[in-house]
């Protein structure tokens, strides 16, 4: 536990197939700044935690292995990946940036796959 956060920023970074100097450009920072934050050498600040959280699309909760934030609605969880989804500049799919119409249809596609999926969750309970 002792370098959870440069753990965990360097296996997101890899899970999004960035290098550090990748990581490094979107974040406005050194590529040694990065590779210090991975060795634990030295912790982000508050502002840096949430960009990566925002490059990264996780919680500051889960950056920083707080554990109490690992029980949660997944409406929640919904809620915070669409905005997320919506604030998002520069969005790609596949190469092609998305204008605010892809974006919302992206939305809406999320709202009603939730929705499906509370309509079976319950159905499962009380059924």
């Amino acid at each position: 536990m002792k370098n959870y956060i440069g753990n965990k920023i360097k296996e997101l970074r890899k899970q999004a197939g960035l290098t550090q100097s990748e990581l490094a450009a979107r974040l406005g920072v050194s590529s040694s700044s990065v590779g210090m934050y991975e060795q634990g050498r030295r912790e982000p600040d508050n502002d840096m935690i949430l960009k990566l959280c925002n490059i990264f699309g996780v919680t500051s909760d889960s950056l920083i292995g707080n554990k109490k934030a690992e029980s949660r609605e997944l409406s929640d969880v919904f809620n915070e990946f669409t905005q997320l989804l919506s604030s998002q500049q520069g969005l790609m799919f596949d190469g092609v940036p998305l204008n605010d119409e892809d974006i919302n249809k992206l939305v809406d596609a999320i709202n009603v796959v939730a929705a499906i999926a509370k309509q079976q969750h319950k159905k499962k309970s009380f059924g």
